[in-house]
C-alpha cells in the first residue's frame, strides 16, 4: 500500500496552519487588514523606526515583500516612512496614530484566534502542544546535513491522525 501522507504529523500540521491562517484572515477583514499586514505593525510596535531591511530582518521576508506591505499599509494610514537623518537614502517605518490604535484590534483578534484554536484542550494539553510546536519548529528550521540519510519511515499503523481534508471555514 502507498505512504498515505494524509496521516502524517506534517500533514496535519499544515492543515493546522492552513486553517489558522484562514480564520486570523477573516478576524484581521474586520478591521481593515490583510494577513501579514498585523505582523508589520506588531514589530513596528516592539521597536519602532525600524529600516526596511530591519523589518525584512525581523519578518522573515525579503525585502522587496517588505516594501509593498509597507506601500499598502502606508496608502492606508497605518505607517508612514520617514527619511533616516543619518543617510537620507535609507528609509525607516513609524507607526501613526491610527496604527498604534489598531495594535489592541489586533490582540483582540488574535486572542479570539487562540481561543478558538484551543477550545476543548485543557491547560495541560495547551502547555504540552506549546513545547511540541517549539520543537517541530527548531527541527524544521535547523539548517540540515546533505549527507545524512533521511529519516527511516515508521509504520503506517502508529500513525493515527485523523484525515480531515478541508480546513475550518472563516467565519
Amino acid at each position: 500500500m502507498a505512504f498515505n501522507h494524509r496521516k502524517t504529523i506534517t500533514f496535519r500540521l499544515a492543515q493546522s496552519a492552513r486553517a489558522a491562517r484562514a480564520r486570523s484572515g477573516g478576524h484581521l477583514m474586520r478591521i481593515g487588514l490583510h494577513p501579514g499586514q498585523e505582523s508589520v505593525l506588531k514589530a513596528l510596535a516592539e521597536q519602532d523606526g525600524l529600516s526596511m531591511s530591519q523589518l525584512a530582518l525581523a519578518l522573515s521576508v525579503q525585502p522587496p515583500t517588505v516594501t509593498k506591505m509597507v506601500s499598502r499599509l502606508a496608502a492606508q494610514g497605518y505607517v508612514e516612512r520617514r527619511a533616516s537623518k543619518g543617510d537620507g537614502r535609507q528609509a525607516h517605518v513609524h507607526l501613526t496614530e491610527q496604527g498604534h490604535g489598531t495594535l489592541v484590534d489586533i490582540d483582540k483578534g488574535w486572542k479570539r484566534l487562540e481561543k478558538e484554536a484551543l477550545a476543548g484542550l485543557d491547560d495541560k494539553d495547551v502547555k504540552k502542544l506549546r513545547k511540541l510546536l517549539r520543537q517541530i519548529e527548531r527541527n524544521l528550521s535547523a539548517s540540515f546535513d546533505d549527507s545524512s540519510e533521511p529519516a527511516e519511515e515508521e509504520p503506517e499503523a502508529e500513525v493515527d491522525a485523523p484525515s480531515v481534508e478541508s480546513p475550518v471555514p472563516t467565519a
